[in-house]
């Protein structure tokens, strides 16, 4: 399978599942409508570790611009390998929120709030604040990034093969202890690519897809995963 067919399947998979269990919890007549933070973020957890599991065998699961852009700066990834890998992230995360869409078919015109159902594609912060809601999008991806470059440099660890779960509960981790001011994007591409399927799709009742806020959640993943892999390139030994 090509870099782009498996970061494609995979990041589908993950924007699948990950927005899946929002709509879960935000819609009405939902059977897990309420279920709250702890719910979404295990939800996001499992999201990402099925898409790893999936492909990572064919390309490494990158799943996230954040992640390849950090590999790419270090040398982990080829500059040429890039573009494919960007390509299909974006075009799986469209694909993920287009399946979401359609799961929850019957759920969007008895659910008045546009928020909710904007929500359910993309993330927003508690506190609108740039500089704040930036740095907590940084913090975050870096976190995931020197963590999974951390974790991996261990032969031991690496040798396991359950990397996917490994990934899948650090996402977990920031979730709960990251996520509350700003949803916890760390990933370019499972926001900007569902946001722009929330613009296009046809879904009753809803409103704008607020670009205002749409250049953080891209921003600050790509600065904070390209620190993290600096800062693992500077105290780990290669």
């Amino acid at each position: 399978m090509s870099i782009f067919g498996a970061e494609t399947i995979g990041t589908a998979l993950l924007v699948l599942l990950g927005d899946g269990v929002v709509a879960a919890t935000l819609l009405n007549h939902s059977k897990a409508q309420n279920g709250g933070w702890i719910v979404i973020t295990w939800g996001w957890g499992i999201a990402v570790m099925t898409g790893v599991f999936a492909v990572n065998q064919f390309s490494g699961a990158h799943l996230n611009p954040a992640v390849t852009l950090g590999n790419a700066v270090i040398g982990n990834t080829p500059w040429g390998d890039v573009p494919k890998y960007l390509g299909g992230e974006f075009v799986g995360a469209f694909i993920g929120a287009v399946l979401v869409y359609a799961a929850y078919s019957n759920h969007w015109r008895v659910t008045e709030d546009p928020g909710l159902k904007l929500a359910v594609f993309s993330t927003a912060p508690a506190i609108r604040n740039t500089a704040a809601n930036l740095i907590t999008e940084i913090i975050g991806t870096f976190v995931l990034v020197f963590a999974i470059l951390a974790f991996f440099s261990d032969k031991a660890t690496a040798g396991t093969n359950l990397g996917g779960l490994i990934v899948g509960l650090l996402v977990l981790g920031i979730g709960l202890s990251l996520g509350g001011p700003t949803g916890y994007a760390i990933n370019p591409a499972r926001d900007l690519s569902p946001r722009i399927a929330h613009a296009i799709l046809p879904i009753p009742g809803k409103g704008p897809s607020d670009w205002g806020y749409s250049w953080i959640p891209v921003v600050g993943p790509i600065i904070g995963g390209i620190l993290g892999a600096l800062a693992f390139d500077l105290f780990y030994p290669g």
